[in-house]
């Protein structure tokens, strides 16, 4: 069973987008207790106990933090992700993290740990100065099995989640705190870090997990007990949906902030599907292309309009949504969610013979490209300038993009940063 170890009730930072960072951690009076959870693989689905019992934190002694030397070599990165409105993103590296605004871009500031310091996760919660962070790499900072729950203002850690396997991902919301282990989910209650539900999963080595962001309640998708099926949780109406997704295991998944959307990919990468999260409907069915890939990152826009693809093969795709969040009803909806009807495609000549040739011909294809290295790792997202994409590379690359929504084809580079180079180079 899951408990709670605490001085008190922590009297934690109010984790809101008012709060933001600094260039470097302030002094901060006010006190903060610091907590500590254990969750038990083999627990029963119920809360901890309300009384638990009380010992220290082990990492409640501020940390010293180094400025790295000026002959220090480039870091590895081990970890990118954007916060939840894609303004910014985080780095995990041999040395610490690092924090960095998307438009105009420059680094926010950076953390450097001189005993060890490998970061295997970061965390943000859109721009505030709370962050989760989980150990990783060869010379870990904290333990892998281990949840940070990192105050910057403070400069250390104000608490942490402890676990008997490895992490394998955080998502937060200004109310929740989940974390995901290799076939186990918990979700915590983020002003007292009480285990609210777990959840039981397939294996899922990457820490495939989604939440919703807008505010009320919470949507949750995750990977359910079967082959690529997605399970949904719809916190606010107390129901769960499972979704047979794809025949094969899921490689990654994007929801939009309001949860209504869901977009999936299977290891074979050839076909991206969205659907209605309340009822399971097929909504659309879009093709990244005949080849097997690897799905890196989904990502909708702001306004579920667009869909970005990124994968193994080098390009960078955006297709248009012809489904809107919350509408379902629609022909869209009728049309894909019959999987012997092929989707049509508003630019496909060969709609005509639809039914008549393989699916493959008259699948609907991305509107606008963007060609990087094969081989490379590289997430995506939605800027904030009409659009306009923002991609990160695990090689430390930062590229901004214009696509035309109407004639797309090929999209335009506005933007190209190497965010690895010295501090000076910025």
């Amino acid at each position: 069973m899951a408990t709670l170890s605490a001085f008190a009730p922590p009297s934690w930072p109010d984790p809101n987008s008012n709060a933001t960072f600094h260039s470097e951690p302030i002094d901060d009076t006010s006190s903060v207790a610091d907590s500590s959870m254990s969750a038990d693989d083999n627990a029963p689905q119920s809360p901890p106990d309300p009384n638990p019992n009380v010992h220290s934190n082990p990492f409640s002694v501020p940390q010293e933090l180094p400025t790295p030397p000026a002959s220090r070599s480039p870091p590895s990165l081990f970890h990118l992700s954007f916060n939840q409105d894609h303004a910014c993103f985080a780095a995990g590296t041999d040395h610490g993290f690092r924090i960095y605004n998307c438009d105009p871009f420059r680094e926010l500031f950076r953390r450097d740990f001189d005993n060890g310091g490998g970061i295997g996760v970061v965390e943000m919660l859109f721009r505030c100065n709370i962050l989760a962070i989980v150990g990783g790499g060869p010379d870990p900072q904290y333990p892998t099995n281990k949840v940070m729950i990192w105050d910057d203002h403070q400069g250390r850690c104000i608490g942490e989640l402890s676990f008997r396997s490895v992490v394998r991902s955080v998502r937060l919301r200004r109310d929740r705190i989940v974390v995901v282990l290799e076939q186990k989910i918990f979700v915590y209650n983020f002003a007292d870090l009480k285990l609210l539900h777990q959840i039981e999963t397939i294996a899922n080595p990457k820490g495939l997990c989604a939440v919703s962001q807008v505010a009320g309640s919470l949507v949750l998708v995750c990977p359910g007990l079967q082959k690529g099926q997605v399970r949904v949780e719809h916190y606010g109406s107390k129901r769960t949906k499972f979704i047979m997704a794809h025949d094969s295991r899921l490689a990654c998944f994007a929801l939009t902030p309001d949860g209504q959307l869901l977009a999936t990919s299977s290891n074979k990468g050839t076909l991206v599907r969205i659907f209605n999260t309340l009822d399971g409907t097929l909504l659309q069915e879009v093709r990244r292309g005949a080849d097997r890939a690897e799905i890196y990152s989904l990502a909708f826009s702001s306004t579920a309009q667009w869909l970005a693809v990124s994968s193994d093969k080098g390009t960078v795709h955006v297709f248009n949504l012809k489904v809107n969040s919350g509408s379902s009803g629609n022909e869209n909806s009728r049309t894909a969610s019959d999987p012997n009807l092929a989707v049509s495609s508003s630019n496909s000549s060969l709609s005509f013979i639809r039914g008549v040739l393989p699916k493959y011909f008259s699948s609907e294809w991305s509107v606008a490209q963007f060609r990087l290295l094969e081989g490379s790792q590289y997430i995506v997202a939605f800027g904030h300038q009409k659009n306009t994409v923002v991609i990160l590379g695990m090689d430390g690359s930062f590229y901004r993009c214009e696509f035309d929504p109407v004639n797309g084809g090929e999209m335009t580079q506005l933007e190209y940063h190497n965010f690895l180079k010295p501090e000076e180079a910025f």
